[in-house]
């Protein structure tokens, strides 16, 4: 199995290759790893105490910030290397005060796995949710050194616990200690006689819990809101814009001011959205008092605000799930206590499950529903003061994740 593994990489290797000359996205990651070695050789010596964290994209770095930042503070003279499988983690994050050294994960081979700790060496190993990788963990279980996964979350169809996994299988036994989101997960560890486990919950629980802690005001949102309801749109695609330019364009809602944070920040696609406009809108890079006071829409043509944008928001709309990219983080919005409307592809996301359930999240499968949805909560001051207290109640129950690993850790 082990053979057939370490070919699937070298194919891997070859078509990520050819598909770099098709795909920007491809490209900057197939570019990033070409650097790797030769940054950490830069950066690092034989002297040198590192700490290793690894996240597949920025989801997972965003779940795992909470313990890098006490880890941080507690290892002050060790270096952290952070690395990142995916461009979406490594563009955004590449400059992240939380480590020293921001790489992109070398594919899976063992020659890989065995350079990478032979200059890393960490003192320990933080994987955040999955991307498991069974050279580089099982070479760290062969020097004995210490790995933790925290957030994890797994499914009874992943290859983990069928007969053609014995590969990744083995590699969950390099981590000394497996931090799940929930029972399900930690009773399929247990099928496969994987014991050290706790159910921690989530960590993106106490990440957006923080959020309230930090300074969210942003000068130019509140003069745009001028006082009045708001609507938050936050990392939509074209089938959620649809839905919010058909809403805006057909009612007269003088007093409602709407934010669109689009997922895709290109030109052609902002420009795309005003052009369907039939209101005044204005856009982040372009602002000024008095565009803000005029506009009904605003558009946030930048990135890293959006958790901030939030705290101004009435009523949040979160993207990704009118088609199949995947829902986006609603556990942001929430946070602030207020209610939360969503596609209806988001079964693969349980936090939206459950606050759909305590009435605080709502799912919509068409622009009627759309409609419907958003105008009871724009005209019923009750039920959407009830619904964002019923999110925000959820996160504060969730809270505690963080806790439980860095009492593992005994920091």
């Amino acid at each position: 199995m082990s053979f057939i593994y370490n070919i699937g990489i070298g194919i891997a290797h070859f078509g990520l290759k050819c598909a770099s000359l098709f795909n920007e996205k491809i490209k900057k990651g197939v570019i990033g790893r070409q650097n790797t070695f030769k940054t950490l050789e830069t950066h690092l010596n034989s002297n040198d105490k590192t700490l290793w964290f690894h996240c597949a994209s920025l989801g997972e770095y965003e779940q795992g910030l909470p313990v890098f930042k006490v880890l941080r503070e507690h290892y002050k003279q060790h270096k952290i290397v952070l690395s990142f499988f995916s461009p979406s983690g490594y563009e955004i994050r590449k400059n992240s005060p939380i480590a020293d050294i921001i790489i992109y994960l070398p594919l899976d081979s063992k020659s890989h796995a065995k350079r990478f700790i032979d200059i890393v060496n960490p003192e320990l190993t933080i994987f955040v949710k999955y991307d498991i990788w069974p050279n580089f963990l099982n070479e760290l279980k062969r020097r004995s050194l210490r790995a933790i996964l925290i957030s994890a979350a797994f499914r009874k169809n992943q290859s983990y616990f069928k007969f053609h996994g014995a590969e990744l299988r083995r590699a969950l036994f390099a981590f000394e200690h497996i931090f799940t989101q929930n029972e399900a997960s930690k009773s399929l560890l247990q099928s496969i006689n994987y014991n050290e486990v706790t159910v921690s919950g989530d960590t993106r629980f106490d990440r957006v819990f923080s959020q309230l802690e930090l300074n969210n005001n942003l000068s130019f949102i509140e003069t745009f809101k001028d006082n009045k309801l708001c609507v938050v749109a936050g990392s939509t695609w074209p089938e959620d814009e649809n839905l919010l330019i058909n809403y805006i364009n057909s009612n007269d809602h003088k007093n409602v001011k709407f934010i669109v944070a689009p997922h895709n920040i290109k030109t052609s696609q902002i420009n795309g959205i005003q052009e369907k406009l039939n209101v005044k809108s204005v856009l982040y890079s372009t602002k000024n008092d008095e565009s803000l006071i005029n506009a009904q829409v605003f558009i946030i043509d930048t990135i890293g605000i959006l958790s901030k944008v939030y705290s101004y928001a009435d009523i949040a709309y979160v993207g990704g799930a009118m088609g199949h990219t995947g829902l986006h983080n609603t556990l942001e919005p929430a946070v602030f206590a207020i209610p939360i409307i969503i596609g209806s592809n988001h079964k693969k996301f349980p936090e939206a499950q459950a606050m759909i359930d305590i009435n605080g999240m709502f799912s919509v499968s068409n622009q009627k529903d759309f409609n419907t949805i958003i105008n009871t909560l724009i005209r019923n001051k009750e039920k959407r003061v009830s619904s964002g207290k019923n999110n925000s109640d959820y996160i504060k129950k969730n809270k505690g994740a963080v806790i439980q690993i860095l009492d593992y850790l005994r920091i």
